[in-house]
């Protein structure tokens, strides 16, 4: 048996063209996988030289005898597909390549009708992502919302309704596909005072990838202002430095059987950023790797 070969531990790299040289260099510091974002849009960006470079450096790689290859998690696109005809073209793209990142997830956005509540998304969902997840299952590629609100409500926003409970329940229903599923993370539920362990005991079986990122509650301020008085009351945190704790996430995501990849998302956190940033990714990297149990050790015979 390999170290941990149900949930692997990694990082989010953005799309450009020093991704593999990052890779290179953030290999030594033992993330295990990457997840490849594009941000907002794939555009005309060379996808295919990109995966060939990346999967060319995670060959490469040197591993221990009971470590498992490095690879691509999930590849992953955030622009708002319900109203960005491009960003369905992206999501196009982006599934017919997943194969070369030698990757079954792609992620993104479920997209919003701006403005409105998001039980008016729903019809719109199903025109878009009917004939996507369609695609997705020729190809063998699972599809992964982010459950980020992007500041909206449920009255009203601009980018993603797949933020609550109630909305996954409508949109999987409004396209009943076995590849449609979720990329997790307690980051957002912490901001919305939902509990991330009872989501993760109700929808494992349909989060595809999870994110490693946390909050911290401003406590302080929700008893002074409220959380409508104009003053931020949550902070977006690295794993370790947040309020979740994560040994009961991964013990949760255990207990169900789950077997997928954690990528820390970074570029969030206000103290470890900047010339700080890979700091705080491998001290998040370090911190979940102990939740997860430490150092595998194997079982003797």
């Amino acid at each position: 048996m390999h170290a941990h070969d149900d949930i692997r531990l990694g990082t989010l790299v953005p799309a450009h063209e020093r991704t593999a040289e990052v890779v290179r260099q953030l290999l030594p510091h033992g993330f295990e996988t990457f997840q490849v974002s594009f941000g907002r849009g794939v555009g005309d960006f060379p996808v295919e030289p990109l995966a060939d470079a990346v999967r060319r450096v995670l060959d490469a790689h040197v591993v221990g005898p009971c470590d498992l290859p490095r690879r691509v998690s999930a590849v992953g696109v955030y622009g708002n597909p319900l109203t960005s005809p491009e960003t369905v073209r992206d999501w196009e793209r982006l599934i017919d390549a997943a194969h070369l990142f030698g990757c079954d997830v792609v992620a993104g956005f479920a997209g919003r009708i701006s403005g409105k509540p998001v039980p008016d998304s729903y019809g719109p969902f199903a025109t878009v992502f009917g004939p996507l997840a369609r695609r997705a299952e020729d190809r063998g590629v699972r599809i992964a919302f982010e459950n980020c609100e992007k500041r909206g409500t449920w009255q009203s926003g601009d980018w993603n309704i797949a933020h609550a409970p109630d909305a996954w329940d409508a949109i999987f229903a409004a396209v009943e596909s076995p590849v449609l599923g979720l990329e997790w993370e307690p980051c957002h539920q912490v901001v919305s005072f939902a509990d991330p362990l009872s989501q993760i005991r109700r929808y494992a079986s349909r989060i595809w990838h999870v994110h490693g990122k946390d909050a911290s509650i401003l406590w302080d301020v929700v008893r002074h202002h409220g959380i409508r008085g104009g003053v931020p009351y949550a902070a977006h945190r690295l794993p370790g430095f947040g309020d979740t704790d994560w040994t009961r996430v991964i013990g949760e995501l255990r207990l169900a059987g789950w077997r997928g990849s954690i990528d820390i998302e970074g570029f969030h956190d206000a103290v470890f950023r900047d010339a700080l940033e890979t700091t705080g990714q491998v001290a998040a990297l370090r911190h979940l790797e102990r939740c997860r149990g430490g150092e595998f050790v194997p079982n003797p015979w």
